[in-house]
């Protein structure tokens, strides 16, 4: 069937804390949100956030080019849709997913079944900086059935080595650790890091460096205790085999947003293992239904706790029938498909556009 509507919107949702990272502090999250309609009326929804400092990606940017690709595609069949849209996948990474998502939500990809309920652990972030307040914090998250936390470096060498040293004396062996830089350090920093590192309890260490900074990270990479994990600069099925090359890149974190559609995604997941690494996922800055999308491909994908965690830090929900938590995993029930609750969906609604065919 030919794509007979398109709305775009921009969300506003305020958080219920302050989701800190190297580069930037969040308060709200900003996603845009796509839905679809064909002129059979099947409907498809999806969305992603352009992080300013992730990337090169502008949220301006990339509003302009949803509206350019919407008015390309009006009319067109689905296949010759995404097809169309994803020729700008290296330029426009993240809207390119939410658009092309959509449109596989609309067809319901096979990704989306759910045959029979499904766990999915999910980790955590460490939000305290003060060593002090750690202990309860991790008790609490413990207490949810947290055990895989995320704690973020790359400001300090220092004190990000004596704050983690705080987390693992108050986890004694509890929990995993994943150790994230957000590229925040030099060289320098993150061999200095490393060297000071009690590998106890750590998972792993992620893109201490910059994106594009591939000798320093494998630099780090060789002197670290632990597996590194590279992050943003895996988009594609090259840069999985690169890393694989790397001595001690023992993990590669994908996340849809950067791979342009869930087919795409399973197939890079499937080829980090391929190239003798383990596959993480997930977006810790995406709303409820990126959640969804996330989870439904990591069920028959990764085996590790995932990182499509976003959905949780927001005040409110999208969805009328909520994505399942409990005991620190997604649950999806066999056949669940979510469903916008349209009063929320207009709450946080910053800015609309509806195009017809």
């Amino acid at each position: 069937m030919a794509i007979r509507k398109i709305t775009l919107r921009r969300l506003s949702m305020p958080l219920v804390q302050p989701y800190r990272l190297s580069y930037r502090t969040f308060e709200v999250f900003e996603p845009f949100f796509v839905e679809v309609e064909d002129s059979d009326g099947r409907t498809g929804m999806a969305d992603a956030l352009i992080s300013p400092g992730s990337s090169k990606e502008t949220p301006e940017a990339g509003w302009a080019y949803c509206i350019e690709q919407i008015n390309a595609v009006l009319g067109l069949q689905v296949d010759d849709a995404k097809a169309r849209i994803l020729k700008h996948f290296e330029t426009n990474k993240v809207a390119t997913t939410a658009l092309v998502c959509a449109l596989e939500v609309l067809e319901h990809s096979p990704l989306l079944d759910i045959p029979q309920e499904t766990r999915l652990p999910l980790l955590t972030p460490v939000n305290s900086t003060d060593p002090a307040k750690v202990p309860a914090e991790l008790e609490d998250w413990l207490d949810q059935g947290f055990r895989t936390f995320k704690v973020k470096v790359g400001k300090d060498v220092s004190g990000d080595i004596n704050r983690v040293k705080a987390i693992q004396q108050a986890l004694a062996g509890r929990a995993t650790i994943r150790l994230d830089a957000n590229r925040g350090y030099s060289r320098e920093q993150g061999e200095a890091f490393v060297r000071a590192l009690d590998p106890e309890g750590v998972e792993l260490f992620e893109q201490p460096c910059d994106s594009d900074d591939w000798d320093a990270n494998s630099a780090i990479a060789k002197a670290s205790p632990v597996p590194l994990m590279l992050d943003e600069p895996i988009c594609t099925l090259d840069d999985i085999k690169r890393a694989g090359d790397i001595a001690n890149i023992g993990f590669c974190k994908l996340k849809l947003k950067r791979f342009g559609s869930l087919e795409r995604l399973r197939q890079g997941l499937e080829a980090v293992r391929d190239n003798g690494m383990e596959p993480v996922l997930g977006d810790g800055l995406g709303s409820e239904v990126h959640g969804w999308l996330e989870a439904c491909v990591a069920r028959t994908t990764i085996r590790n706790a995932g990182e499509f965690n976003g959905f949780l830090k927001p005040t409110d929900t999208l969805l009328a029938n909520p994505l399942p938590f409990e005991d620190g995993s997604i649950v999806l029930p066999a056949g669940y498909v979510p469903h916008l609750d349209r009063q929320k969906l207009a709450r946080v609604t910053a800015e609309e556009q509806t195009f017809q065919a």
